[in-house]
């Protein structure tokens, strides 16, 4: 006879709900805390009282994948509308595509490339003396030079980060890329959409289980571990621990929330990258659900700063060198007994959703193929 296991989990956002879900079908019991009033985490939307637009509270959040399960399993609880993110970035008073393209390219320096022309004028610009980029300065030196990269990218990460570019690891430039033709969409990945009634609902939808029960403003104690068969932890990984050996460094972000009539700024999402600048972007939300219509909008100025103990972590904040108290608390996350540990905080990396959802679907699996063996 299968044993019914009772499953405790810290934290009610994408990742425990869709391991809750799955270890609820399999005919476990699942108990979900969250400190917070909602579902969803920081993917957390609502409707804006006076305006009516759906608001995305933490933060926009943009689905994009590569991933068909995934991409499967979101559009079972939620049906997920096109949407193409085209970002506008402000910089020396004008307004340019990213990513980085042939438009931005020719805008900026004045000129008329055609692709080929467009690739070997910005081959003429990098820094080739650099041939293993360890930071963020040096992958951007080498692959775009020094006037693309200090007009759109040194002002807005030493503002998003607080850090030297040349202490930020080269990987978060990576993600970021160049384009030869005049494509303006910030992903390239053949899945991209917005849930239609928003990631809250489709979050409720998931764990919406007789097997599942969700307790809100609450927290699951790591003292309580013993009282379940086994416990998913996505709250801050250096938290379980008491932050006994220091607390881990994040980035949190302040909001400020200004509305009105008509569109706005014309777009979802403007970057500033001047660092006199002191806000990082302005989104207006209303062009997230396009197929919406609203007389009013809702902005919100974006502002980074360090995370102190009582704000919301966002972003882990990982530097070129001293790493140790992340891998300390790794090794001890990895030696409890009975404890799992998932998601952003929970492994102390950045996630986009696709991968936190794919990460969520192999843990459970992982789980489940375990208690069976």
């Amino acid at each position: 006879m299968k044993q019914t296991l009772n499953i405790g989990m810290a934290g009610a956002g994408l990742s425990c709900a869709v391991i809750a879900r799955l270890l609820a079908e399999a005919g476990h019991r699942v108990q979900l805390f969250d400190r917070r009033s909602h579902v969803a985490g920081n993917c957390h939307t609502e409707r804006d009282g006076e305006t009516g637009v759906m608001v995305h509270t933490y933060g926009p959040h943009i689905f994009h994948t590569d991933d068909d399960e995934v991409w499967d399993f979101v559009n079972r609880y939620q049906r997920f509308m096109p949407y193409v993110n085209r970002v506008k970035a402000t910089t020396g008073g004008r307004v340019y595509s990213l990513p980085i393209n042939l438009h931005t390219i020719n805008q900026f320096f004045g000129r008329t490339f055609n692709p080929a022309e467009a690739r070997a004028f910005i081959e003429a610009q990098a820094d080739t003396s650099i041939t293993a980029p360890q930071s963020f300065e040096e992958q951007a030196l080498r692959f775009i030079g020094r006037p693309l990269y200090e007009a759109f990218f040194r002002g807005y990460t030493r503002k998003q980060w607080e850090v030297d570019p040349a202490r930020l690891p080269a990987a978060i430039l990576k993600r970021l890329p160049v384009r030869f033709n005049y494509d303006d969409n910030y992903f390239a990945h053949k899945h991209q959409g917005m849930p239609e009634h928003g990631y809250t609902a489709m979050v409720e939808r998931i764990l919406d289980h007789p097997g599942i029960a969700v307790t809100l403003n609450a927290e699951l104690s790591p003292s309580a571990v013993g009282d379940y068969d086994h416990v998913f932890w996505s709250g801050p990984m250096d938290g379980f621990f008491g932050y006994d050996q220091g607390r881990l460094r994040y980035r949190t972000l302040d909001f400020q929330k200004f509305s009105g009539q008509g569109d706005l700024q014309g777009c979802a999402v403007m970057n500033y990258t001047d660092e006199a600048v002191p806000y990082t972007r302005i989104t207006e939300h209303k062009h997230f659900s396009p197929w919406e219509q609203h007389a009013g909008s809702v902005c919100y100025r974006e502002f980074s700063r360090a995370c102190g103990p009582d704000d919301i972590p966002y972003y882990p904040v990982h530097l070129t060198e001293g790493d140790d108290l992340v891998r300390a608390y790794q090794a001890r996350a990895q030696a409890q007994p009975n404890v799992t540990f998932v998601g952003r905080l929970g492994t102390y990396r950045y996630m986009d959703m696709d991968v936190t959802i794919r990460e969520a679907l192999n843990a459970a699996r992982a789980f489940l193929a375990r208690r069976q063996a």
